[in-house]
């Protein structure tokens, strides 16, 4: 299976990654586990990468687009990958299948995770991260049992400023500028499956599972 995984921040798109490629024993592929490789590995994009980041610059897409490449022809991909964070953009996914046809092969799906975006706000401005040992809790779905104190070594809780209620909100209208072109895109070609990705976790990656099982 060779599937791309899109949806807005806080959609759980980290979480359901982990579960799904296990289930269909295929790497996950993320950009960030990516950099991170290429830049602690020192290699030549690696290098490249940090020295716009060191900036404080973004990335620019042909150096992402290398290190995808580079990733994808790794051997434990030779049977299928999941791609969680790339392609962001319409211009990405033409890149992806220039890259999958130098490799000899092709995209099979795209899950899509909906959520709606007033429960994105309440997901991520509900957590607080520890400032000592930097675990998440979330004053309603997993509550420390004093406020602001954590359960684990009693360090402060904080609200960290991306997960601020006006900053969430920015981030899912990039998202809508940037992704949701994708996302039709790829509906455009018959080859995106969308799931309602709100409710328990473990009822996400079933019904993940099921929809994504016709094209393993």
């Amino acid at each position: 299976m060779r599937l791309v995984l899109v949806g807005p921040p806080g959609a759980g798109k980290g979480t359901q990654a982990e579960f799904i490629a296990a289930h269909f024993d295929i790497p996950k592929i993320s950009t960030g586990d990516i950099f991170r490789a290429n830049v602690s590995g020192g290699t030549e994009l690696g290098q490249l990468a940090k020295s716009y980041m060191d900036a404080g610059d973004l990335v620019p897409d042909e150096v992402t687009n290398a290190m995808v490449k580079d990733r994808l022809a790794e051997p434990d991909a030779a049977n299928g990958f999941l791609l969680d964070g790339f392609p962001r953009n319409v211009q990405q996914a033409g890149k992806l299948d220039e890259i999958l046809t130098e490799l000899g092969v092709a995209l099979g799906v795209v899950l899509d995770l909906e959520v709606d975006f007033d429960e994105v706000v309440k997901r991520l401005s509900g957590r607080r991260t520890c400032k000592q040992c930097g675990h998440v809790w979330h004053v309603e779905y997993d509550a420390p049992k004093v406020e602001d104190v954590c359960d684990k070594c009693g360090g402060a809780l904080f609200l960290r400023d991306d997960d601020k209620p006006e900053t969430v909100r920015h981030r899912l209208e990039v998202y809508s500028m940037q992704t949701e072109p994708l996302i039709e895109f790829y509906r455009g070609r018959d080859q995106l499956v969308t799931i309602d990705a709100q409710g328990a976790v473990e009822d996400v990656t079933e019904r993940a599972i099921t929809a994504l099982t016709p094209y393993a």
